[in-house]
């Protein structure tokens, strides 16, 4: 019997101890490229597209996080030569650990360091083919925790995401393969909440 309660108090313990260690973000993004690629002489680069981006964070102490970074599906229209020739969709995974500048304000600022994923999801137009790709990941922002809030807060951060995925084009393209460098910078504005 004493063992029994010996182990639903520990338990207890646990639980109170992992109490304010998670954080969900619910954010919106701008996903902006910032790569292009030559081919043939004419320019070939991936569109801006915006994207709904949730994020699951874990705090170990308060100021070493990691986050996972989660969203939809992500679709962006390759330009040749400013025309749309394909669109290719894929969900960028990226996982980051994060320092958070603590301090007496609810103004937070953090960078973060980490890789990052694409898997791609679908193709369409002469996109025949498109590989998966993974690379770095960089982030900075902050969080702000207004006084009267006890667990939520508002937050915003930039990410740039090192990602070349191999695109195999066909119709009048011949079966033109190349890296697409997309690299993006992500723009995400939106709210967290800890628990």
């Amino acid at each position: 019997m004493l063992k029994q309660i010996t182990l639903v108090a520990l338990m207890g313990l646990s639980a109170s101890a992992m109490a304010g260690q998670w954080q969900v973000k619910l954010g919106g993004s701008v996903v902006a490229p910032t790569g292009d690629y030559n081919l043939g002489g004419a320019t070939v680069e991936a569109d801006h597209e915006y994207a709904f981006t949730p994020s699951v964070e874990y705090f170990f102490n308060d100021n070493i996080s990691t986050e996972l970074l989660l969203a939809a599906p992500i679709s962006h229209d390759v330009l040749l030569d400013g025309n749309s020739v394909a669109k290719i969709k894929h969900l960028p995974p990226t996982l980051t650990a994060k320092y958070h500048f603590k301090n007496s304000t609810g103004f937070t600022p953090y960078i973060g360091v980490g890789g990052t994923a694409f898997v791609a999801w679908d193709e369409e137009g002469v996109a025949k083919d498109v590989k998966e790709d993974f690379g770095f990941a960089g982030q900075i922002g902050f969080n702000f925790q207004p006084a009267d809030a006890k667990n939520w807060g508002v937050f915003f951060d930039a990410r740039y995401a090192q990602l070349s995925p191999e695109v195999t084009l066909i119709d009048e393209l011949e079966n033109a393969k190349f890296d697409l460098d997309i690299d993006p910078m992500v723009y995400t504005i939106g709210y967290s909440y800890k628990f």
